[in-house]
């Protein structure tokens, strides 16, 4: 109260936002950020220093392609932004370019990148940032402006980022954080490693109130040679393939209970990519003499790299599905693409267990959905994280059901698609049963819906005590200590049981 008193609601979420230990105290490395800011010197941490590898080593140069938000595709412009203050998306509307289109890099920084040394086989996952938050952790604060300073393996992470934008956290608010990564190919001195990043951006500063801007996910690959002296490639991309992969969450007042707009939009382009293989920063003759990096005629030195002979390798796409599955359990059940999972549960006769839903379900942005839309009582479970990772859903999911998620926008696209009827239809009767922000379906080959469930509807009977449940439509199971997975598991059983008419037939 005192606080309040001194410095006014709003300079209190200001000091809030710095004292990240909630001491009511400001040390030197929480006053860090203000002084960077009002002095203009960033100095080198620590950790930097620490980690800095020999400066007569390779360099890498590597380029930032990015293209801006489009405003469009954001649902609260469908209303022209009413009751949406200017102030509140500035720093989205400004972020027009990357912050640094073009960085040098030393090569040994990235050996971040490189396996333990239980982790060589192909395709075998392993934690370069590992998650720090689970189910029963929660989420970190939203009432921040300025990252953590990275240590050890989040320092290249972080700088890498920072091409795109002075402020990343590569420790996301949300689970699953971190970075993961996995071998995709071997050679004798070579490794491609695949890697996915969960991180995110802070877009404003005091005294505007926070604006988190969450891609759905960096990924990408790196040919590094096995001592990390030499990089070939580089390349770290957000995924554009879906007509939405960013989420963006504001607040609206000086408080971490202050109400927060939650909205998602399509980016067309956000990459990193290496202009060539590193090269060395100092060369020397055949007597080990240090020699000029420009010919006579001043042209620089053309260097021959040997070509890698790989001796195992992966397809990218299986690299990625270890890296999904790493991230979200449950993805150890395949969810196929709309149309091909109707199709599969033709050919298969089974039915198809569909979730649509206003945002991914595989990104960490729909995370930040489901826990702002739809929160749970307690550990702050989501449905991702509890019911779909179980292993009697994924069993049983995986017996009976083809399984398959979308976006609405994307079934709102293909009703309108009168190339197929067959496909309009399927879309339309989903779209009937669809409430915001999530609906679980189960539906039989031709479309039809046999049953539907809302996941509010769902996390709020789910919620209550078993005897307060008056419903017979979901009754708890005494099998399962969570009636989250007990509920789920009725509504997939019933969904087969009123199919059992259509099935025999």
């Amino acid at each position: 109260e005192l606080a309040l008193k001194s410095l006014g609601s709003e300079g209190l979420f200001l000091f809030s936002s710095l004292d990240t230990n909630n001491d009511l105290y400001l040390s030197p490395e929480e006053f860090k950020p203000i002084a960077e800011k009002l002095t203009g010197v960033a100095p080198v941490s620590e950790f930097e220093e620490e980690e800095t590898p020999d400066p007569s080593g390779e360099t890498l140069s590597v380029v930032a392609k990015f293209q801006p938000l489009v405003m469009e595709t954001m649902t609260k412009s469908k209303d022209g932004f009413l009751g949406i203050s200017h102030v509140a998306l500035s720093g989205l509307r400004n972020w027009t370019a990357p912050a640094a289109p073009m960085s040098v890099m030393l090569a040994r920084q990235f050996k971040a990148f490189l396996p333990p040394k239980n982790k060589v086989d192909l395709g075998d996952p392993w934690w370069i940032i590992p998650s720090e938050l689970n189910i029963f952790t929660g989420y970190l604060s939203n009432n921040r402006f300025y990252p953590p300073p990275p240590k050890g393996k989040e320092i290249i992470i972080h700088r890498l980022l920072s091409m795109f934008h002075p402020r990343p956290f590569v420790k996301t608010r949300f689970a699953p954080q971190g970075a993961v990564a996995c071998i995709q190919a071997i050679s004798t001195f070579y490794y491609t490693i695949a890697f996915r990043i969960h991180a995110e951006f802070q877009l404003n500063e005091p005294p505007d109130f926070p604006f988190w801007f969450s891609p759905g996910q960096f990924t990408g690959h790196i040919i590094l040679s096995k001592d990390s002296s030499h990089v070939r490639e580089f390349k770290l991309f957000v995924p554009n393939n879906r007509s939405l992969n960013v989420d963006m969450e504001w607040l609206y007042g000086a408080s971490e209970s202050s109400n927060m707009e939650v909205d998602i939009g399509y980016l067309p382009q956000m990459e990193l990519e290496s202009t060539g293989p590193s090269i060395p920063s100092v060369i020397h003759d055949e007597n080990g003499n240090v020699i000029d990096s420009r010919d006579p005629s001043g042209e620089p030195i053309q260097f021959v790299f040997e070509e890698i002979t790989w001796q195992q390798e992966i397809p990218w796409e299986e690299a990625a599905q270890k890296l999904e599955v790493a991230m979200y359990p449950f993805k150890k059940v395949s969810y196929l693409p709309f149309t091909q999972a109707f199709e599969r549960a033709k050919a298969e006769k089974k039915l198809v267990h569909s979730i649509l839903l206003w945002g991914a379900l595989d990104d960490q942005k729909h995370n930040k959905l489901l826990s702002a839309s739809l929160p749970m009582p307690g550990s702050g479970r989501t449905l991702r994280e509890t019911v779909l990772e179980s292993s009697p859903i994924l069993a049983l999911l995986n017996e009976s059901f083809i399984s398959s998620w979308s976006l609405v926008k994307e079934l709102e696209e293909l009703q309108t698609n009168r190339e197929n009827e067959f496909y309009s239809k399927l879309a339309d009767l989903h779209l009937e049963k669809y409430n915001f922000p999530v609906e679980m379906i189960i539906c039989l080959p031709n479309g039809t819906v046999v049953h539907h469930i809302n996941a509010n509807y769902f996390l709020d009977i789910t919620s209550m005590k078993p005897e307060d449940v008056e419903s017979s439509i979901f009754s708890f199971s005494t099998n399962f200590e969570d009636p989250s997975t007990a509920t789920y598991l009725q509504f997939l059983k019933e969904g087969l049981q009123r199919a059992k008419p259509y099935l025999q037939t």
